[in-house]
């Protein structure tokens, strides 16, 4: 597994914020509400609890662009699909979260994470296609998998797999920020495709 020298949440970008012009490339981390997305950060960056968790959820309304050994970027966009949050601010978010898909010159790839336990909801379905529609075909992390029996697992993956009608190839892996399964095949992917020497004349999406 990567090994993690330094971490520095570098930029914080609200509403009005213009985006950072990194010069590493990025990872994206997107996901409702609830599902877990600081729990995956905290635990690829091998630390206890540095992204910022928030005690409510739909609290988050920023991007976070967390500097890892000064060679990569994981970007936290905000959670979605909290009921409690204005139709405005929703609406907010999801410019922000499109402005970033549109205009980040280093994104890499983007890992869309969604609760095993349960049916992918209409707003996933709509991330999913959103993320999709920019150009990007983002790796499935299925969270919270210590949550079910292991016999279910790969019912659930499915369910996951038809409900967002998931792209052929695409991975789905299944992650417990409990037991760090996946985490190891998470940084593999970040390596291949955000670490990994892009060939020659190879678009930002692949």
């Amino acid at each position: 597994m990567h090994v993690i020298k330094n971490v520095n949440l570098e930029t914080v970008c609200g509403i009005t914020s213009t985006l950072p012009e990194n010069i590493h490339p990025e990872v994206a981390f997107a996901g409702k509400s609830n599902v877990g997305k600081s729990s995956l950060i905290n635990a690829l960056m091998n630390r206890k609890s540095y992204a910022r968790t928030s005690q409510q959820p739909g609290k988050t309304q920023t991007i976070n662009f967390y500097n890892i050994n000064d060679e990569l970027y994981f970007v936290d966009l905000p959670g979605y699909g909290y009921a409690k949050v204005s139709t405005e601010i929703k609406a907010k978010w999801g410019r922000m979260i499109e402005n970033y898909l549109q205009k980040s010159m280093q994104l890499r790839l983007v890992f869309l994470l969604i609760d095993i336990r349960h049916e992918p909801s209409q707003n996933d379905v709509h991330m999913y296609s959103w993320i999709t529609d920019n150009g990007f075909y983002p790796v499935i992390v299925a969270t919270k998998s210590d949550k079910i029996n292991r016999s279910q697992i790969q019912k659930h993956l499915k369910m996951i797999k038809n409900t967002l009608h998931v792209q052929e190839g695409t991975p789905i892996v299944p992650f417990s920020a409990l037991s760090k399964q996946g985490r190891d095949e998470i940084w593999e992917l970040i390596e291949t495709y955000a670490l990994g020497e892009p060939g020659e004349g190879e678009d930002k999406d692949e």
